[in-house]
């Protein structure tokens, strides 16, 4: 009698959780992507005229590494590089504008006003930047398509992770493209 009793209310649990599930509904243009990923899309690809996936992928790698990058990761049949560096995260801007507020709150301090800051230690310190490569044909099969993402994780002066986020700034993705482009101009050269 009591296997019955605990049965009906695991039923009872269940249809009721079913029936509060239908209740929910997705927003209207939910998996409709905006106009900003469209932009980063447009800034993270570029085709280039030839089928030698291959070579583009080893191209790729050496670009990376003459950029400072250590290779992760790398299937050249599956198009994929992943590479990695450290770089100092440090902006001499937010160093003094934490000095200056924690001196504030230390001169509060001194004419009996109790401010705790401790700005200072919330400042970024390292970065480790991480770089995602993908290398497929086109749709017509006559180019290959490169799509690269750069993205970084931030580190504060008491290394805690203070951020991570993905890299959107022009200038590196062109200075990637055009290192990359006379890679693999150099590459078909034999130079």
């Amino acid at each position: 009698m009591k296997k019955i009793g605990s049965f009906l209310k695991v039923c009872l649990v269940g249809v009721l959780c079913l029936s509060l599930a239908g209740c929910i509904s997705t927003p209207k243009g939910f998996l409709k992507a905006d106009k900003k990923s469209l932009e980063n899309r447009q800034l993270q690809m570029r085709q280039y005229e030839t089928k030698d996936e291959a070579k583009i992928v080893q191209s790729v790698a050496g670009l990376l590494q003459d950029l400072g990058f250590i290779l992760d990761d790398s299937e050249t049949e599956l198009g994929f590089v992943a590479a990695s560096k450290k770089a100092d995260a440090q902006n001499a801007g937010q160093l003094v504008a934490a000095a200056a507020i924690d001196t504030l709150a230390i001169a509060a301090s001194l004419f009996g006003a109790y401010c705790y800051s401790n700005t200072l230690s919330k400042c970024d310190k390292n970065q480790l930047v991480k770089a995602s490569v993908v290398v497929q044909p086109s749709q017509d099969g006559n180019r290959t398509v490169v799509r690269v993402t750069f993205q970084r994780v931030v580190w504060d002066m008491t290394n805690q992770v203070s951020r991570i986020e993905t890299i959107n700034d022009p200038k590196i993705y062109q200075t990637f493209y055009e290192g990359l482009s006379k890679a693999i101009f150099l590459e078909a050269e034999q130079i």
